[in-house]
């Protein structure tokens, strides 16, 4: 994300909250502080960008010093980031500036643990559009911080076939046939199957990637076998109540793509704070 896609999501936030009449009662703009973002607990940092821009819109002279960069595992004590502006920006902007990056670094962190569960395996961890309303851009970049693919964007970028889909179509092979024929040229169609029958309708009106939702890593491993026998052999992708203790199984079932909602709905936030510097 650049600066044209992060300011409107940052000045949003700040008109939740703004003005700050307590700030502005006791000081004044020529009262100018400096202040430290202070990591209080083991993680991976996001949200930087954020953070910076939240100051910015605040006080135009305002100076953001990074001492990492998001991405990086951080430990207790780590100052990852400094800002000096005045006073009330600081204020002003704490609350906002902290929400963005603990938000960020929970589903950085959340995601990280995902990816060393997986490790050594061909599958990669994909996130869902089970993301905050007006924050998927956000989330998923914070999904990418953590080491994690991010899948499609919206109901625009990929054809995904579920099972309203295909009940209202008239069955899986008519929902499939469909979208091949109307979707964009070179647009990504994947259609999701619940049964073995589903499996071998969606390959035989020409699937390429099968999406496996709430089975079993049993049932994944059996269906992923009678897929890699087909002529063209589909990208599978693996999802349903994704936790850390089940996920490697899957992985190791013979899916290319794990997907886990709770990378994004719900969301731990990481434990960082703002201290201010005493003048």
């Amino acid at each position: 994300m650049d600066r044209d896609d992060i300011a409107p999501i940052v000045r949003r936030a700040l008109e939740e909250d703004l003005p700050d009449i307590t700030s502005e009662a006791i000081f004044t703009p020529r009262d100018r502080g400096t202040a430290a973002f202070v990591i209080k607990a083991a993680g991976i940092l996001a949200g930087l960008d954020f953070a910076e821009e939240t100051f910015a819109e605040l006080d135009d002279s305002s100076e953001f010093i990074r001492h990492v960069d998001d991405g990086a595992t951080v430990r207790p004590g780590d100052v990852v980031a400094e800002v000096s502006a005045t006073v009330i920006a600081l204020l002003s902007g704490e609350r906002t500036a902290l929400n963005f990056m603990q938000r960020a670094s929970g589903i950085a962190a959340t995601t990280r643990r995902y990816v060393d569960a997986i490790a050594g395996t061909k599958a990669k961890i994909y996130d869902t559009r089970k993301t905050a309303p007006g924050l998927r851009a956000f989330d998923r970049m914070a999904v990418a911080d953590g080491g994690g693919t991010n899948h499609r964007n919206g109901l625009d970028d990929m054809v995904l076939i579920k099972d309203n889909h295909r009940r209202l179509a008239g069955g899986t092979a008519r929902a499939v046939e469909a979208a091949l024929r109307k979707a964009p040229a070179g647009m990504k169609v994947e259609v999701e199957v619940e049964s073995e029958d589903d499996l071998r309708e969606a390959l035989d009106a020409g699937a390429r990637m099968i999406l496996i939702d709430n089975q079993t890593p049993e049932t994944v491993a059996a269906w992923s076998r009678i897929a890699k026998e087909s002529p063209t052999p589909p990208f599978i992708e693996a999802s349903g109540n994704m936790t850390l203790d089940r996920v490697r199984a899957y992985a190791l079932a013979g899916a290319d793509a794990v997907s886990v909602g709770a990378l994004t709905h719900s969301v731990a936030a990481a434990d960082i704070a703002l201290e201010l510097e005493t003048p």
